[in-house]
């Protein structure tokens, strides 16, 4: 799914509208359509609703939502706030379209007054600012937003949070309505899929209101959200005739004293991401341990303790390369001579990406289409600080051009970030997979898709969707609390069946 920022969307709504040849208060009444059927599968009949409206087209959904759900039997009061003596032409349509079935459904608040005594039961419909918003909210409506956020009430926003830009993260101080539910209209906003941004809005909901289909195809953005169908364009089944030479060769290299665990990880996952045979490149010391883990992995051995050489990885076709090797200067000047040498994409991560922040010249050698799979500080350690989340997915795109590499930006949402410079936000994955070792199951599956023949950028793709997908059917079997990196393993067989049988 495409992601467009807030003037690509009102530009949508308006070539819909000329398209279609209808009033931009029916697409407005489309959109509250949606959001009302939503709310009826999610809520009782019994339930109250007071929807908070501004003067603006985020007021008009709201008022226009509130009509619907009182035609549907639902308790409902609308109360439009005073922002501005300007009122939309559809949101005053909308409220008198409210005023004409009832005029108490209708309340006005006058600047500088409050709602004190909505009790805790009935559900707040945020619909007071939009995606026009262009600066932080501030005077009588930021108290006004304050005093709602310290209300208990389930809140639900229309579009947006109120306060929240759609296109940058907001500064700390910032005014925003925290809602439990986004409805929002077509498409992701960036800012959802931040975490210092997205911890407002909440659940997110995308509601299709048929957009144009010609507007969305024919508009060029650089981010957009990994779906299903993006995936089935890139997973390859299986040929029954096919042996595991078909399926190439895996090379892990890593491990050090006390960090065996990591790249034992890393060789497992390379195997059930369906890599031919998986080879892992360790130190002596942790030899037996690995033999008896995982008795599939062939094994061979560099230095006692640390990684002192990387070799045998001339003919193997695909190498991983960092889950606990350690930054011991025997296995940073190994990892010089391997990236001096290599020609092929490799995939970079842990202690590899720590080795080559200290020594940055490696960046510009590295085998043009690689994948660098660092987590924020890691990042961070190679390119600089940045302020928030998404100057650092924007920063990375800079580099990924720059180096001719691809970045698996690790988080809640990890970002994808291609040699073009095109960024893919993940929607897989779960809060249980915080934990130790989930980073290393990712290096082993992508390593294992590469192996496979996938190309680097859909490698990278394909490896993050089922790391975070095994993730989710683990935790809904075994809770979140209790998940750990092997689980993400041994689900990803049904991870891939998920996305073979649909």
């Amino acid at each position: 799914m495409k992601i467009f920022t807030a003037a690509q969307i009102r530009a949508c709504d308006a070539y819909t509208i000329q398209a279609s040849a209808i009033r931009s208060s029916e697409l407005m009444e489309r959109a509250a359509t949606k959001c009302v059927a939503w709310i009826k599968d999610h809520f009782p009949k019994d339930t109250l609703f007071v929807a908070l409206c501004g003067a603006g087209n985020n007021g008009g959904d709201g008022l226009a939502i509130a009509r619907l759900l009182h035609q549907r039997g639902y308790g409902v009061k609308a109360f439009l706030l005073r922002i501005s003596k300007d009122i939309s032409p559809d949101c005053q349509f909308n409220l008198q379209r409210l005023q004409a079935i009832d005029n108490d459904l209708a309340g006005i608040v006058e600047p500088d007054t409050f709602i004190t005594d909505i009790p805790a039961h009935i559900v707040i419909i945020d619909a007071i600012l939009g995606t026009g918003l262009s600066r932080p909210v501030q005077g009588w409506v930021g108290a006004f937003i304050n005093h709602v956020n310290q209300l208990p009430n389930r809140k639900i926003a229309i579009d947006i949070p109120s306060g929240l830009p759609a296109d940058v993260v907001p500064d700390k101080e910032a005014v925003i309505l925290k809602a439990q539910d986004t409805l929002s209209f077509q498409f992701y906003k960036r800012t959802f899929l931040h975490p210092e941004s997205g911890v407002y809005a909440g659940n997110i909901h995308i509601l299709d209101i048929d957009l144009d289909k010609t507007f969305i195809h024919a508009t060029p953005t650089q981010f957009k959200t990994i779906d299903a169908e993006d995936v089935d364009a890139i997973y390859k089944p299986r040929s029954p005739f096919s042996h595991k030479g078909t399926y190439g060769s895996a090379l892990v290299v890593g491990g050090s004293y006390g960090k065996i665990g990591a790249v034992t990880l890393s060789a497992r996952a390379a195997l059930r991401a369906g890599a031919g045979l998986v080879t892992a490149l360790i130190p002596a010391y942790g030899y037996h341990s690995l033999q008896a883990a995982v008795p599939e992995v062939m094994c061979m051995v560099s230095g006692e303790r640390v990684i002192e050489k990387i070799e045998g990885w001339e003919k193997m076709s695909a190498i991983g390369i960092g889950p606990g090797m350690s930054t011991d200067a025997k296995s940073a000047q190994a990892l010089a001579w391997f990236v001096d040498a290599c020609k092929s994409p490799v995939v970079v991560d842990a202690d590899a990406l720590n080795i080559i922040a200290r020594q940055p010249e490696l960046l510009g050698k590295l085998p043009k289409g690689s994948i660098l799979t660092p987590h924020p500080k890691e990042f961070a350690r190679l390119f600089g600080e940045n302020t928030n989340s998404m100057i650092q997915v924007d920063h990375a795109r800079i580099q990924a051009m720059r180096y001719n590499i691809n970045i698996v930006l690790k988080g809640h949402h990890t970002a994808i970030i291609t040699t073009e410079g095109e960024c893919w936000y993940n929607m897989t994955g779960n809060a249980g997979m915080a934990t130790g070792g989930a980073g290393d199951v990712l290096t082993g599956i992508i390593t294992g898709l590469l192996a496979q023949g996938y190309a680097p950028d859909h490698a990278a793709l394909l490896g993050v969707y089922l790391h975070g997908l095994a993730g989710d059917l683990a935790s809904k079997e075994i809770s979140m609390e209790s998940l750990i990196a092997g689980d993400i393993i041994d689900y990803l067989g049904k991870a891939f069946l998920a996305i073979s049988t649909r």
